[in-house]
């Protein structure tokens, strides 16, 4: 006998024990139904953030119950009882060590939400697929080559049945990440892009993340599975699936990729961030390291967390290079930063987020030439930017031009979940989902998993 629970913005009210026959499906007041599957990462209550057209507002989760799914519940009723556009979601909650059986034989909605432990998922995924459910998994879908192949057979599954599964990619939605993608489709500005050198590539894309951080408000509270690797994944497969995604969407836009064909991975390392047990205590409020950790401790006292890797590899012959590093808690006044440069014949774009740049992404145009024709030309087309993105303007600086943007269009990191469930609802209704982006899917996970397997040939660093 388990237990169900109906979570209102104020408290938990038991209803009567469910038993384990199977329930008819309910009746779906909307056309689509949300189903929270084992939320253990704060991303899964994010896409609940705001609320949707056509979206029920009850939402089925299924959970085996703890910290990690009352933590995703206390940020829902959070979003309910804010005092600025509340939302009205309805928690639905079962618990039990049989709740994925019970979520697939009640079918209780028809797009199930996954994040959380990505030991998991990828099974999740793959099942709840079989089963006839939508899936919008958060990234990584999977995090190594084993569950690469799982999840190829569940893209399969989907096409079958014409389900729809995609990741959250919430990188595309920043707005100087979508400039520098306008800008190189310019000629005149930007060029062709470069094919460059292992030594000196193309493209290079990092990202330096902290464990310690503030989410809607308040310390985030991490699951201490999270610094468990061969449960959250390592650095290669986990950040740096955004980061090679965002190589695939910004030099070959709406192009079709084959894994098998178009990438080569020429190398890949990892190495660990140190974390005493202190510091774990602190964003985890576990006063020791679990015994799955213990692999991972040196002299008992230090964690060990394989959460960076660089990966050098071609696409389609254009050289690219994506790293992430992870700290334990960011400078004041500082976040998570991204660093990215696209080198083109006429001028190079670079996205930085330093001290400089007051930890806000700038972009910046710096050209091989800098003269009076290069400028006209740049002017011209700048126009046609600020048709698109009014507001946007140039200053000129020592190596070139900063491209302004306007506050209004930093929405922020939280925001872009709902502008890509968005995105996924009207594929989900209108069938229109790019016929591009299931092989980049693909291609995405293939070159991360694969530097994983190549990282891992050599000893830990």
């Amino acid at each position: 006998m388990k237990n169900l629970f109906v979570a209102s913005p104020f408290f938990f009210l038991p209803l009567l024990p469910c038993f384990a026959q199977t329930a008819a499906a309910p009746k779906l007041s909307a056309p689509v139904q949300l189903i929270t599957l084992d939320p253990g990462h704060f991303h899964a209550a994010l896409v609940q953030k705001s609320m949707y057209k056509n979206v029920d507002p009850t939402v089925h989760v299924y959970a085996p119950g703890g910290s990690d799914l009352q933590q995703h519940l206390a940020r829902v009723t959070a979003y309910n009882t804010r005092a600025e556009a509340p939302t009205h979601w309805q928690q639905q909650v079962y618990t039990g060590p049989d709740f994925f059986a019970k979520m697939l034989a009640e079918k209780a909605g028809n797009v199930v939400v996954v994040a959380g432990n990505n030991q998991k998922k990828t099974e999740y995924i793959a099942q709840s697929l079989q089963a006839g459910f939508n899936v919008l998994a958060d990234k990584p879908m999977c995090i190594n080559s084993k569950e690469f192949k799982t999840l190829e057979s569940a893209f399969a599954t989907a096409k079958k049945k014409d389900l729809l599964l995609y990741d959250i990619m919430t990188e595309r939605f920043e707005i100087p990440t979508i400039l520098q993608k306008e800008l190189t489709l310019m000629p005149t500005v930007f060029g062709t892009l470069e094919k460059g050198t292992p030594q000196n590539p193309a493209v290079i894309k990092e990202s330096t993340h902290c464990f310690y951080k503030n989410v809607s408000g308040s310390v985030l509270t991490r699951p201490a599975w999270f610094m468990d690797v061969t449960q959250e994944g390592e650095g290669l497969v986990d950040v740096t699936t955004h980061l090679v995604d965002l190589v695939q969407w910004e030099c070959f836009p709406g192009r079709a990729l084959d894994y098998k064909k178009d990438i080569q991975v020429l190398s890949a390392k990892r190495w660990a961030t140190p974390m005493s047990l202190s510091q774990f205590k602190a964003i985890t409020k576990q006063s020791s390291f679990p015994d799955y950790l213990k692999k991972d401790l040196v002299n008992d006292s230090l964690l060990k967390v394989y959460s960076n890797g660089t990966i050098s590899y071609k696409l389609l012959g254009v050289h690219a290079q994506v790293s992430v590093t992870w700290a334990y808690k960011a400078p004041d006044g500082a976040g998570d930063t991204h660093y990215s440069l696209m080198r083109g014949t006429k001028a190079n774009l670079i996205i930085r987020q330093g001290a400089t740049q007051q930890y806000k992404p700038t972009l910046y145009i710096e050209p091989r030439a800098g003269d009076a024709a290069y400028e006209k030309g740049l002017q011209q087309d700048i126009k046609k930017l600020q048709a698109k993105y009014p507001g946007v303007a140039l200053k000129k600086v020592d190596n070139g031009w900063e491209v302004l943007i306007p506050d209004s269009y930093r929405e922020g990191h939280e925001a872009h979940f709902a502008r890509v469930t968005e995105h996924y609802l009207e594929y989900l209704e209108k069938r229109n989902m790019p016929s591009w982006e299931v092989p980049n899917m693909l291609a995405k996970y293939y070159t991360t998993t694969k530097a994983l397997e190549i990282a891992t040939e050599s000893p830990k660093q």
